[in-house]
């Protein structure tokens, strides 16, 4: 039986969609393309029907993730006012519930350390799609010049990774709550002015 264009594309998605979820829970190296094509529900017998190799279902799958957290943010943001729109999206980021659900969460966490052991090839389009999630908190900055505003973006990117692989690692309880929360406390406060130290008057 032969299908139409329509629906190999919708398969093809399909196939990216379910295993982007995989990839974030097991990260890259945890899943065949066999274990791939079981997460959409499919056998390995039409893999390359859509795919040249396990690698290019990877990388697409990765994509999407990192897409899927950049229109998240973007959403997000749109519905919060504008002296708010930063510590919002950081609380919401470094949240027991994105702790607790990596398979719908960020794919950074969870990928990083597998992209970085990965080809050159992997790593720039890795790298691209970073550049896109740092521009969405670069425009929530507009008091900053843009040279400091990418510092601050990217710095509290670095943050938001990092407290939840760590806050991951230790599993949820007292701990993970504390490393969410100091993880908050710091990529909210790169944001705020140093304070003048007040000087004493010679007499």
């Amino acid at each position: 039986m032969r299908y139409g264009e329509n629906h190999r594309r919708r398969t093809h998605r399909r196939i990216v969609e379910n295993a982007s979820y995989g990839l974030r829970q097991k990260g890259a190296k945890g899943l065949s393309a066999i274990d791939l094509m079981k997460l959409a529900g499919l056998t390995h017998g039409g893999f390359y029907n859509h795919f040249e190799s396990r690698e290019a279902l990877v990388g697409e799958a990765i994509a999407f993730a990192m897409d899927q957290t950049t229109e998240r943010w973007k959403k997000l943001t749109d519905n919060t006012a504008n002296g708010e729109r930063f510590a919002n999206l950081i609380a919401d980021y470094l949240s027991p519930r994105h702790r607790d659900n990596p398979k719908h969460g960020c794919a950074l966490p969870t990928l990083a350390v597998d992209i970085a052991r990965s080809g050159s090839s992997e790593q720039q389009a890795f790298a691209d799609k970073l550049e896109k999630m740092i521009d969405v908190f670069v425009e929530l900055l507009p008091d900053q010049p843009p040279r400091q505003a990418r510092q601050i973006a990217t710095g509290a990117i670095a943050t938001l990774v990092g407290s939840i692989v760590l806050s991951r690692a230790v599993g949820a309880g007292k701990l993970s709550d504390g490393i969410l929360a100091a993880g908050r406390m710091t990529a909210s406060g790169r944001t705020q002015k140093p304070r003048r130290r007040a000087t004493r008057t010679m007499r």
